[in-house]
């Protein structure tokens, strides 16, 4: 009987042993399934807090940039809605850039003001662009582009200084002060921009300047309609910004 018995444990060990290497393939796979599966989920999981960060992050990386001109990027004469920087900002918003537009424009400002306030303007937090169209009053005043030049240049060099990037607005002079002294006037922008490796608006006041219908009564500062066209000449030169920086 002994031996029968051990026979028979002998034997269950055996069948045991035996159904246990067959059937352990089968739980590997499972068991691998299991764990792929696991990572696959972690993966899936991960990816989607990665997406979702992205979208985030996206969403409120702003962009700020800031105005520094005279009356005719302040907004002379116009409610605020109707101003440059408003409009600016709400038709980039409308084509989906999450841009805000500081004005940090003062009527009947020169380079030499400009160049007076532009630490206070540049104190903002996260300026990423500044926008410089200063020099009308100067040419009105015959003020020497030399001066001009110098002062507007010192601007440039305190954004660079913050690591904010510059797109320069430029202005012609007409002839009242001279042949000469408008050769010089217009050279500074071109001079400036090509110094710097600027981006350049020629004339800020393209296709508004002379055209009645697009100015106040003063013939000088744009109106509602003309301000969208100006509006639209530095929409360009930012979404030209904003893509290389992206």
């Amino acid at each position: 009987p002994t031996i029968e018995i051990v026979s028979l444990v002998l034997v269950s060990i055996l069948m045991f042993c035996k159904t246990f290497m067959t059937s352990l393939p089968v739980w590997y796979l499972r068991l691998t399934f299991f764990n792929l599966r696991r990572v696959d989920m972690n993966k899936s999981l991960i990816i989607k807090i990665t997406v979702l960060c992205l979208v985030s992050i996206t969403a409120s990386a702003q962009e700020k940039i800031v105005l520094v001109g005279d009356s005719l990027m302040a907004g002379y004469g116009l409610p605020k809605e109707q101003q440059l920087s408003t409009v600016l900002e709400s038709n980039l918003q409308k084509k989906g850039y999450n841009i805000k537009i500081i004005n940090g424009s003062v009527s009947g400002s020169t380079s030499s003001g400009g160049l007076n306030r532009v630490k206070w303007t540049l104190e903002e937090p996260n300026i990423n662009l500044l926008i410089l169209g200063l020099g009308a009053n100067d040419m009105l005043r015959g003020i020497d582009p030399k001066e001009t030049k110098s002062n507007l240049d010192n601007i440039i060099q305190a954004a660079q200084a913050k690591n904010i990037k510059v797109i320069l607005a430029g202005m012609l002079a007409p002839t009242t002060h001279g042949i000469k002294y408008k050769k010089n006037f217009d050279q500074i922008y071109p001079s400036l921009s090509a110094q710097y490796k600027l981006p350049l608006i020629p004339f800020l006041l393209e296709g508004v300047a002379m055209k009645p219908d697009l100015n106040q009564n003063d013939g000088i500062h744009p109106n509602e309609q003309g301000t969208l066209v100006m509006s639209a000449t530095l929409e360009k030169s930012i979404i030209n910004f904003v893509k290389k920086v992206n």
